[in-house]
């Protein structure tokens, strides 16, 4: 006898703990990795890549409580030897769970390298998945060593009442991260307006997000800030609307100004990457004759947009300079009355920024 047990029933505990180990640890893995590999798709890769985090420390604790119950022990004994299988067990499933979380959410990056928002919200979410992972076991654990799980979430949720009132601006942070994660307003790679700031975003944070300026400083906005104001994100822009106007004089014979809607016409066409919208003698200003030009770059890039917009304005200049229009400046025309025989007389015209000034006969 031995502690309580025939010499027998501890050979048979013995043998019963071996087979169940090489079963759990060798064999099994061994079946479960060449079928794995049979298998299509992305389980034909995760199957062989679990069994390779098989871990024996824990293995091993639950083949000892195997051949256990071929024993009569102590009732502590037993229950301590089922609480270190149940951890090991639950380890061993939190270590496959994180590793096929893991697994999933590089292949999402792969699949979706270049999809900006893909890969700005894959991160939280497998966060979030271990998270919930790590807390679900926890609480199969401490409900296997007898805790009241229930008064235990009870206390919690009580204590996170007073927790999220102490810090309910780091928590509104974290809950604006968590809606820029899933509505995504801005992902990584955005050239974003935030107020009177621009800058291309760098970072999504749990408490804060990070935009690079124009002018090459790191700026840093809370997330709940960043949600409350009015973001213009470029980064969506599909097409870029280009507006722009020219004036020429007044004098202008008439059927030249006939003609320049069709010569801005002319110069949107003649870019490959515009769509032309209008073009128009659009309003008599103070000083010119006004023409309005619209078109849309079907490329939205800003500096495509500032090279379309100069051939449009050398196709145009070079068009007028041919006909002979004229564009026309600001000027001002003074009438200057003065005392004469009959009480007043007039002078002609001056032009604004001229220094001479053009006297008449007075009447």
């Amino acid at each position: 006898m031995l502690f309580g047990n025939p010499l027998g029933d501890w050979v048979a505990g013995l043998a019963v703990g071996l087979v169940t180990f090489v079963l759990l640890g060798i064999v099994l893995p061994f079946i479960v990795g060449r079928v794995g590999r049979r298998l299509p798709g992305d389980a034909g890769r995760l199957v062989p890549r679990l069994t390779q985090h098989a871990k024996l420390v824990f293995l091993f604790f639950i083949a000892t409580y195997a051949g256990s119950l071929v024993l009569e022990l102590r009732e502590p004994v037993n229950d301590l030897l089922r609480v270190l299988a149940v951890f090991a067990f639950l380890l061993q499933v939190l270590f496959w769970g994180i590793e096929g979380i893991t697994f999933w959410v590089e292949d999402y990056r792969e699949e979706h390298a270049d999809d900006p928002a893909a890969l700005t919200s894959i991160g939280a979410v497998g966060l979030m998945a271990k998270a919930a992972l790590w807390s679900v076991l926890l609480l199969i654990a401490l409900d296997n060593m007898g805790i009241e799980v229930t008064a235990l979430v009870a206390g919690l949720g009580i204590g996170g009442i007073a927790i999220a009132l102490a810090a309910q601006n780091i928590l509104g942070d974290l809950f604006a991260s968590l809606s820029i994660v899933l509505d995504k307003p801005v992902v990584v790679g955005d050239f974003v307006a935030l107020g009177t700031e621009t800058g291309t975003v760098e970072r999504v944070g749990l408490k804060t997000t990070r935009v690079r300026s124009l002018t090459g400083e790191q700026l840093v906005f809370s997330n709940n800030d960043l949600l409350q104001s009015r973001i213009r994100n470029y980064g969506r822009m599909y097409e870029r609307r280009g507006l722009f106007t020219l004036g020429v004089e007044y004098d202008t014979p008439i059927e030249l100004v006939e003609a320049i809607p069709d010569i801005m016409r002319e110069a949107i066409e003649n870019q490959e990457t515009t769509r032309f919208d209008r073009a128009h003698f659009a309003r008599y200003a103070d000083a010119w004759l006004e023409f309005e030009g619209v078109y849309y770059m079907l490329d939205p890039d800003y500096y495509l947009f500032m090279d379309t917009q100069q051939a449009i304005n050398l196709h145009i200049l070079r068009e007028f300079r041919a006909r002979g229009i004229e564009f026309a400046f600001p000027t001002q025309t003074l009438h200057v009355l003065r005392g004469g025989s009959n009480g007043a007389s007039t002078a002609p015209a001056a032009t604004a920024g001229s220094n001479e000034e053009t006297r008449g006969p007075a009447r």
